[in-house]
């Protein structure tokens, strides 16, 4: 009886390590964007499949004095709408090797809206290399996984 409940329990801890692994190995969830200039926290993001396509919001505000922020540089429908809740990849197709791209990567400090390149960092599975590029030119952040 005893023997029976030590081997349930290794697989259920087996079976958890392995979930675990397994989903912190994905671009999808929650990442935390810091500002590559200064060091300064600024929004948690969350990355999500719709329609087999790869998305991201922002979905918290970590910068201090900019927890109500508006996109006052947006034009359109986006001006001066909450930066809270608002969409900032659309439609990233996974191309190989867990890479995804698009044409919409939405900067809504700079109102300005860049082809991108998501992928995580070989070294480290929870931060998360985002790749914004305008004509030749490219800026890559890495963004940190939040666990929770």
């Amino acid at each position: 009886m005893k023997r029976s409940k030590i081997w349930n329990n290794c697989v259920f801890v087996i079976c958890f390590l392995f979930c675990h692994i397994t989903w912190s190995q994905t671009v999808f969830g929650r990442w935390k964007t810091i500002d590559d200039r200064n060091g300064v926290n600024k929004a948690i993001i969350e990355i999500y499949e719709e329609d087999g396509l790869m998305h991201a919001k922002v979905v918290e505000i970590l910068e201090e004095g900019k927890k109500g922020a508006l996109c006052t540089k947006c034009e359109g429908e986006q001006k001066d709408k909450p930066i809270l809740g608002m969409k900032i990849m659309q439609d990233f197709e996974e191309q190989k090797d867990g890479i995804y791209k698009g044409d919409s990567l939405f900067d809504p400090e700079q109102a300005m809206t860049f082809r991108g390149k998501v992928w995580l960092d070989e070294e480290n599975k929870n931060r998360l290399k985002v790749r914004g590029y305008l004509a030749f030119l490219h800026r890559t952040q890495t963004w940190h996984r939040v666990v929770e």
